[in-house]
């Protein structure tokens, strides 16, 4: 990677989508997770102080070694241990039905290949596991969907993704059964960086 990609996007994103701007919503997300989870996309940590009681450990798949030095504070201050476990989505070190929860947050849209992602996500949770996820994605507006499109080269220099992810055919075609999926436009966004999915499925 570049100077840019390697050592200053992660602090983009540790800016832009820290807890001023994301910390409720990561909360919601967050809510309900219990036992060993797997959280594709741990980026600097910023869901570690909304991590139930429950949870026993987190298994941290992250590609990008300054996301992981920004998140050492915050590993360090956990009660929930860390463990740094793998750098890409889309080949887990880790066996089948090995999970009890997965987290995925802001994620989806920067893996080129997000469906082989979600399908490892089903692989090693467990049956009946869960998937928590929050993602930007698709507009459901063809106007907002328009703006996605023109947007997108600018987004994927600056942010590494793309703005109109469709996370619902994603859901769809993975091995995973969605039990809930909302759609919500981030106030005080424009729609077509804003445009939200949040929900659950199951293994």
């Amino acid at each position: 990677m570049g100077l840019y990609a390697d050592r200053l996007r992660p602090r983009l994103h540790d800016s832009a989508l820290g807890p001023r701007v994301t910390g409720a919503i990561r909360r919601r997300v967050c809510a309900d997770l219990a036992g060993d989870v797997l959280e594709i996309g741990f980026g600097s940590g910023h869901n570690l102080p909304h991590l139930p009681a429950a949870v026993t450990g987190v298994w941290a798949v992250e590609p990008s070694a300054t996301a992981l030095r920004l998140s050492e504070e915050r590993r360090a201050a956990s009660p929930v241990p860390v463990v740094v476990a793998g750098d890409d989505a889309r080949s887990l070190p880790f066996p089948d039905d090995r999970f009890d929860a997965a987290l995925c947050t802001w994620v989806l849209c920067g893996i080129p290949g997000a469906a082989v992602a979600l399908a490892e996500v089903a692989r090693v949770l467990r049956p009946g596991g869960v998937l928590h996820l929050v993602e930007h994605g698709r507009a459901p507006d063809p106007g907002v969907r328009r703006l996605q499109r023109l947007g997108n080269p600018v987004n994927r220099r600056v942010s590494g993704c793309v703005l109109d992810d469709d996370v619902e055919a994603l859901l769809a075609a993975a091995p995973l059964t969605v039990t809930r999926l909302a759609h919500w436009y981030e106030p005080g966004a424009p729609r077509s960086l804003g445009s939200m999915y949040e929900g659950r499925a199951t293994a």
